[in-house]
Order: structure tokens, then sequence, then C-alpha cells
């Protein structure tokens, strides 16, 4: 799988659909990255002309922005603005919702106005616009719980796109008590992955895990890497990991179409 970059594309004379960025999990960590690749065998499946900017990506400054360091924050943030404007990006996916909620809501005042979907939203577009079709295939009739990014859900309101996208796997989908508006945080966000636990009796990954086992779910189904590493180490710490998978959106789509 060859992905063309945005220099490469400029130097075509071409401008691409759209850009994906794909954040610091989704290139370096090893599970992230069967993510990116699961999203992006859906993008060439469905012909979408996308590129990345490759090396010339940088973190968007989400977790100096949550650390409290607004200064470090914005010589990212301006970086990348720069780099984004003089390929004259209009609209950008992503697979992260920390890279989403910070290019989105964050880089307009700093000069950066982008059109920016997670990629749950983008893939329920390609979906309603028939660029794809989702059945259940292997997947069908299997109990799934999905656990709301922070981020994506009680940070911008999207709850319904990852539903209506797992719904399309003809699976059970099953609600955690605590979901959407009131959805329990798996304890990466705002910067926590990088930092040690708060003090108290018990990891905020491991109420969250007990909370998504109480469903007795065969999958748990994740929008954000970071929720899916949280989430994974929850389901190993409970010893089910032989019985329970915790899967990517993307990665379950994927999945459903042999990508």
């Amino acid at each position: 799988m060859v992905i063309p970059t945005m220099a490469e594309k400029m130097a075509e004379g071409k401008t691409p659909e759209v850009l994906f960025w794909v954040g610091c999990a989704g290139s370096f960590d090893d599970r992230a990255k069967k993510i990116t690749k699961a999203f992006a065998k859906i993008l060439i499946e469905a012909n979408v002309d996308f590129a990345v900017l490759g090396t010339e990506e940088s973190c968007t400054g989400d977790p100096a922005k949550r650390a409290g360091n607004e200064f470090l924050f914005q010589m990212q943030a301006v970086t990348n603005i720069e780099v984004l404007n003089a390929y004259e990006v209009k609209k950008i996916v992503t697979t992260c919702p920390h890279c989403f909620n910070t290019l989105k809501n964050e880089y307009p005042e700093l000069g950066g106005t982008y059109e920016v979907m997670h990629h749950t939203e983008f893939l329920k577009s390609l979906l309603d616009e028939g660029r794809i079709s989702i059945e259940g295939g292997k997947y069908a009739g299997k109990r799934i719980t999905f656990h709301d990014p922070c981020y994506l859900g009680r940070a911008n309101g999207i709850y319904e796109a990852p539903r209506d996208l797992i719904r399309k796997l003809e699976i059970e989908l099953v609600e955690m008590k605590r979901c959407k508006s009131k959805g329990l945080c798996c304890g990466a966000g705002g910067a926590q992955m990088f930092k040690d636990a708060e003090k108290g009796d018990k990891e905020i990954f491991i109420e969250r895990t007990e909370e998504a086992l109480e469903t007795k779910p065969e999958f748990i189904a994740t929008g954000c890497p970071f929720c899916n590493t949280m989430m994974t180490d929850g389901v190993k710490n409970k010893e089910k990991e032989k019985n329970i998978k915790v899967m990517d959106i993307a990665e379950l789509v994927a999945g459903a179409k042999d990508l």
C-alpha cells in the first residue's frame, strides 16, 4: 500500500480531495498503526483522492495545551498551519479525536481554518453518498459495545456517526451505563497518557473496562487510538483478551469488507 504525500501531489500539480492527518499514535504506535492502515484501505477502496503530510506532519500541540504550555502549543500549531496553508488544504480527516478537536476548534484563531472530520464522520459521509457499502460479514450477530472518546463525544457532541457505522455491521449494539454525554473517560485524554496516574483506589481505565464488561460484549469498539490502548490494557488486566477484542471502528469496517 503506497500513500502519496502532499508534496508528491503538489509536484504533480494536483490537489487531493482530503488530507489524512495521521497523528502521533497512528504514526508510531504499533497497535495504532493497524488503525491507520485499516482506514487507508477503506479510503483506497472508496476511491477517495487523499494524501498525507508524511515527515512534514508534526504534533498538533494538543498535549502541550492540555498540560498548560500555551507557548509550546502555539509554536507547534503555527508551524503546522504554515505547512497546511502552503498546500492549500481545505479538508482534513483524522482517526484521532485529540487531533480532530485541536485542528477543528483551536487552529482557526491562529489562522488555520479547515473542514475537519473525524474518521467515523467521514466514513458515514462516504456511506451516505454511496461511495462505500458496509455489511456485517464476519461480525454479523456479534455483541458490541462502543466506548465514546471524550474529545469526540463530550467535547464535540458527535455520538451517532460511530453508532450508525456499527449498526451497519448487523451486530447487536449494547450501551454501557455511562455513554454518550455521560460517557466516562478512558484515562488517557488531556495528555494524561503521558503522566503518572492520580492517587486513588482504582485506575480509571479499569473502571471503564469493568463498565464495558458488564455489557458482556464480544467486541469493544473504539474511535480513538488512545482509548484503544487503555481499553486493551483493561481487558488484559481482567484476563479477558482471549474472548473480547478491542477494535477501532475503521478496523471493524475494513474487516467486514475483508480489506
